[in-house]
């Protein structure tokens, strides 16, 4: 009774001044923890609540350039309500690479409750977990002939994807039988979806007709593919770009705001309905595929696919039948971590790539000179054959270097997060347990004390060149130590194919030669239009 006759007795002005108080001392406290912080960095002065969030949002790449700049090669910023320590040199990042450091990030609720954090590879952080699913991981890419089914389908890929160029180039012209036709294109949008073809293949070993749907859009003439499993297709690609999308909402907006907010709430609700729908056709098809084999007998040679060496590894049906690892037994993989291994081959194989070789094209097509010793060296390798296989993939040296060094002006990614659970110590100071670190890739990949004059691009820094020893984490493309990529042999494979086969059949210049790159940057430098004229090359 005494509170709410206390309660009475308060007008607005009272009101607004209790809450201006609250807030007062949330600033005070907010500022004093700031400033009497341990191990105090330079860095950008972060906000209350928002942190440094406003200097993240508008173009992290170009962020992390400017902190390594005017802050040094260690500093801070605040990152959803975490501390974060930047680095930007090779032998502050080589710490994080050993086995030591496996955490990327803190404990996330909103990840657990997507479905994210525990499960799979990329977002698992449970150690057990992900050893466990990091093993089949593996098994599955390095089953015989995996890369050599992989470039078997890349190569009858492209061939649909040049058909569709060329009948795009010949409605373009006056003439149906000409073809000397041009075509204007969007490469990032034909690349996007031409990866998510092809790791649809390698990964359950049915399509996702992501190229037949682009063309759709793009022609007058359709696809000979039937319409419903275009439109199934394109609807799954389009739910898989949406899950990504929500794996950063439900990372980054608090669960207040996803379960009380009105319209935060119907966001976070759309983002779960979109994850079960993703999860109902996955474990639809393990099923399915699971009945398959269950019809096969022991012995019988299988389609070469991640879907089916995950059902049979480690069972009477797997032929490495590798149980254990370092004197630790594996057990069969269930469903749940079948679906979730899955969804992590999509996430991280088709953006990726797609990106990657638009880096590629933009940086060829402004440098004439490299342009051509690519094409020669393309051309010497591909001789009198129809197709190359994965040996020939090994001999474009050029080609690699050219990766590699659009990759270090680009990385695919700005930074790696890592999350220490037990004290260390880097750069000279001692950290503290649950301290997060930001390994910035931007800022090493272009760090003026390893690579001269790094804002030029220079494939023939990595063309017969061994990389020293001292300098192992001065070019990040794929991540390091336990958390490296494991399907990087696999990407580069994937490239070198694309280069050769795109260049060694096709003129490609861009539109507008004084153009920037357009890139939309978050954690991804997500190329966004790639304006290119194509035609054929007649040789």
């Amino acid at each position: 009774m005494t509170i709410q006759k206390i309660i009475e007795t308060l007008n607005i002005t009272d009101y607004f001044l209790f809450f201006t108080l609250i807030f007062a001392t949330y600033i005070f406290n907010f500022y004093y923890k700031y400033l009497t912080r341990p191990n105090p960095l330079p860095g950008p002065l972060p906000l209350p609540i928002v942190g440094n969030l406003h200097n993240i949002a508008f173009d992290l790449k170009l962020f992390y350039e400017k902190c390594r700049l005017k802050y040094g090669d260690i500093c801070e910023i605040m990152f959803d309500g975490n501390r974060c320590i930047i680095l930007s040199r090779p032998e502050y990042i080589e710490k994080f690479m050993s086995s030591a450091c496996l955490r990327r990030f803190p404990y996330s609720q909103g990840l657990e409750e997507l479905g994210f954090y525990g499960h799979g590879l990329a977002g698992n952080e449970v150690y057990k977990s992900w050893k466990y699913n990091r093993q089949f991981f593996t098994q599955a890419l390095l089953v015989p002939k995996f890369m050599d089914n992989a470039v078997k389908f890349t190569n009858k890929l492209f061939d649909e994807l040049s058909e569709y160029w060329q009948s795009l180039g010949k409605q373009n012209t006056s003439n149906n039988n000409n073809d000397n036709w041009t075509l204007e294109t969007d490469f990032s949008a034909w690349f996007h979806a031409f990866t998510n073809d092809i790791i649809s293949i390698i990964a359950t070993g049915e399509r996702t007709y992501s190229i037949a749907s682009y063309y759709n859009t793009q022609s007058t003439i359709k696809s000979e593919h039937p319409e419903a499993l275009v439109e199934d297709g394109n609807k799954f690609v389009k739910s898989m770009i949406n899950h990504l999308e929500g794996i950063m909402f439900f990372m980054m907006v608090d669960s207040f705001w996803r379960h009380y907010v009105p319209i935060v709430k119907n966001k976070a609700n759309s983002y779960l309905k979109n994850r079960d729908d993703i999860y109902e056709k996955l474990d639809f098809m393990i099923k399915k595929r699971r009945k398959e084999i269950e019809k096969i007998p022991v012995g019988t040679e299988m389609r070469t696919d991640m879907l089916t060496s995950l059902i049979i590894a480690n069972t009477e049906k797997d032929t490495a039948n590798v149980k254990t690892v370092g004197g630790e037994t594996f057990e069969p993989m269930i469903d749940e971590e079948i679906r979730s291994n899955l969804v992590d081959a999509f996430v991280a194989g088709t953006d990726s790539t797609a990106n990657t070789f638009c880096y590629i094209t933009y940086y060829i097509c402004k440098h004439p000179n490299m342009k051509q010793k690519m094409i020669s060296e393309i051309d010497s390798v591909f001789s009198n054959k129809p197709y190359l296989t994965s040996d020939d993939l090994l001999k474009l040296k050029y080609c690699e270097a050219i990766i590699k060094e659009s990759s270090r002006m680009i990385p695919v990614t700005n930074f790696a997060g890592r999350y220490m659970t037990e004290e260390c110590e880097i750069a000279g100071y001692k950290w503290v347990a649950g301290t997060l670190f930001h390994l910035n890739i931007i800022g090493v990949n272009s760090h003026p004390e390893i690579w001269s004059n790094p804002e030029v691009f220079d494939p023939d820094r990595f063309y017969n060149v061994v990389q020293d020893d001292k300098n192992k984490y001065s070019l990040i493309i794929f991540g390091g130590g336990p958390r490296i990529c494991p399907g990087r042999k696999l990407a580069m494979g994937e490239l070198l194919l694309l280069m050769a086969s795109v260049y060694r059949h096709f003129n490609v210049e861009l539109v507008n030669m004084d153009e920037p790159l357009k890139i939309v940057t978050a954690s991804a430098n997500n190329v966004q239009e790639l304006k290119v004229r194509i035609s054929p090359r007649i040789n």
